[in-house]
């Protein structure tokens, strides 16, 4: 009888001992377990940090690059263009109207660096272009010699700052194809509010030059590229009545 006892008394304390193992077993896996995920947290963390140290890094080179090779260049256009303006006002001459185009878009691409570097920076206070500056870019390119209108339907108001600038460069694009590439012609710019999105028509009705091809390039490459970031749709090609059509819609509750 007590040898059954003690026999009982020993395999209760070998069970007891048996859990007791087991728990602490359980309780060192699992706290294995968590070094091991927080190794992996802090390996992906450390691995994020690295490669957004090296966006900054290269955004900050880029940024160089650009003060190097374009500011003297541009610096240099502005004062011979004053110069010519300021020589042709003292020999009592009308400026001509290109060198004045020449002189505002100087202008207007320098404070368009200055804001492009400032993003690149990360100046988050950078101001960029957007549909406020669209009266000035159209006087611009009526004095360059293309004749431009604009219509707007719909109620203008704020549209978020990625929306504002991407279609403020579309514009600006499609305007500058024109002027390089339709030969004599006349453009149409077109804005359309809606309540969820913004609509660009610009249209021209020219008929190229004809001692120039066209040749692709990467004008509207960019535009596609800013329009689908935002979730957007684009054409852009050669109309059925003659000329050229550039078309987008942008959401306005898309990624400012």
């Amino acid at each position: 009888m007590r040898t059954d006892r003690g026999w009982r008394r020993f395999y209760a304390t070998g069970w007891l001992v048996s859990a007791g193992i087991t728990l602490v077993a359980f309780r060192m896996w699992q706290l294995h377990v968590r070094e091991v995920e927080q190794r992996a947290e802090e390996a992906e963390r450390t691995k994020d940090e690295a490669a957004a140290r090296r966006a900054v890094e290269e955004r900050l080179r880029i940024a160089r690059e650009l003060h190097d090779s374009l500011t003297h260049s541009i610096s240099v256009v502005q004062v011979q263009v004053g110069v010519a303006a300021h020589l042709a006002r003292k020999r009592g001459e009308t400026v001509p109207p290109a060198l004045l185009a020449i002189q505002e878009a100087s202008a207007d691409a320098t404070r368009e660096l200055r804001a492009t570097l400032g993003v690149l920076r990360g100046d988050d206070e950078a101001d960029g272009s957007g549909l406020g500056r669209l009266p000035h870019l159209l006087a611009r390119t009526r004095a360059g010699g293309v004749p431009a209108s604009m219509e707007i339907t719909g109620t203008p108001r704020p549209l978020p700052p990625g929306v504002d600038q991407a279609a403020y460069r579309i514009v600006q694009e499609a305007l500058t194809n024109v002027a390089r590439h339709a030969g004599p012609a006349t453009a149409a710019v077109r804005l359309c509010y809606r309540p969820q999105t913004l609509t660009i028509e610009v249209e021209d009705d020219g008929a190229g030059l004809p001692d120039q091809p066209p040749v692709p390039g990467l004008g509207i490459v960019g535009m596609r590229e800013r329009v689908a970031s935002l979730g957007g749709r684009l054409s852009a090609g050669p109309r059925g009545a003659g000329g050229f059509r550039v078309w987008a819609e942008l959401p306005l509750g898309g990624p400012a």
